[in-house]
């Protein structure tokens, strides 16, 4: 595999990106970049816990305070949120239901609430990726995902993942589940990864997504022998050694390095990246625009939460803010 004119960008963006992470933390004003691409179009941080939804799922559903830290319950609100994948959807949920838990949790009244919400006209899962709906006998997507949770649920799931003795084994018992394929188990086993019940390092396991495997195309002309999970790992090893050779300055999250995981979604937003700045190398998606424009925000990003095993102190943001407001660009 020969590194194209796209791997330079790969790292380039990343640095960038971050970068304009860290200014909005630091409340500077915008316009936090010069690159006209990160200014027209929507990508996300380099480091996924430190994105939007991410952020949310960490600090509001997984480690707000009050909130049972037991297997069940956090495996419960993690995928409960995670299958919708939005915000507005979570926050409804637990304004008309009241706060979620499986000790109370009347799925069959979310159901109602969720067909009601629709019929307003509210879209309730995230644009972010697909969420193909497992065929459990209901007419309704959502109803198939719910009876997908209680499934789960009856399962004793959360107890078998909380024994788990590796994030691939996380992964391994995710995957039977209908409507899970191979990306969206790797994306839950991560974010059940973030909560008190696992303590797995990132950096042992991934698995390439479509997008992933779009951005890997175009960084690197030839096939090759190599696996897509062995090229991801090799760009988590090597990104030192790429960003001192580039003359970019990158940090890392508060001294965390970009795992796997975060290589993984760099490729998909390099993907998205070249179709405007490498126009000419198509890739294997064939896709030649970028769907979500960027919308500039308030400008100040919440102080970041991230999972207290890491350790990590960043500081206070530079503008106090009650509670979480959302964010277009985090």
């Amino acid at each position: 595999m020969t590194p194209t004119c796209v791997y330079d960008s790969y790292w380039r963006f990343a640095a960038e990106r971050q970068a304009v992470y860290l200014r909005r933390l630091r409340g500077e004003a915008a316009p936090w970049t010069e690159d006209a691409v990160l200014r027209a179009f929507r990508f996300t941080n380099p480091f996924r816990a430190a994105d939007r939804v991410s952020q949310y799922l960490i600090g509001q559903v997984q480690y707000r305070d009050g909130r049972s830290q037991a297997p069940a319950e956090l495996f419960l609100r993690t995928i409960l949120f995670k299958i919708f994948n939005k915000i507005e959807t979570w926050e409804m949920l637990e304004r008309e239901a009241g706060p979620l838990s499986w000790q109370s949790i009347n799925l069959e009244g979310i159901d109602a609430i969720l067909s009601e919400a629709i019929a307003r006209g509210q879209r309730i899962y995230s644009a972010a990726y697909i969420m193909p709906a497992p065929n459990l006998g209901h007419a309704r997507k959502h109803s198939n995902h719910l009876s997908l949770l209680r499934m789960m649920m009856e399962d004793n799931l959360p107890a078998r993942i909380e024994k788990a003795s590796s994030l691939e084994a996380v992964y391994s018992l995710l995957r039977p589940y209908p409507g899970l394929g191979p990306f969206l188990a790797f994306q839950y086993a991560i974010d059940l990864n973030y909560s008190a019940m696992l303590d797995f390092e990132e950096s042992e396991f991934v698995v390439a997504g479509p997008g992933a495997l779009d951005g890997i195309s175009k960084c690197f002309s030839g096939s090759g022998s190599r696996s897509p999970e062995a090229t991801i790992y090799e760009m988590a090893d090597r990104q030192e050694e790429e960003f001192k050779r580039l003359g970019l300055s990158f940090d890392g999250l508060f001294g965390r390095r970009l795992q796997p995981i975060d290589c993984q979604n760099l490729f998909c937003e390099i993907s998205k990246y070249a179709r405007v700045v490498h126009p000419d190398v198509l890739g294997i998606s064939n896709r030649t625009r970028i769907k979500q424009s960027y919308r500039q925000g308030s400008g100040s990003l919440p102080t970041p939460i991230f999972p207290p095993r890491w350790g990590l102190s960043p500081p206070a943001a530079a503008t106090a803010q009650s509670g979480y407001q959302m964010q277009l660009w985090a």
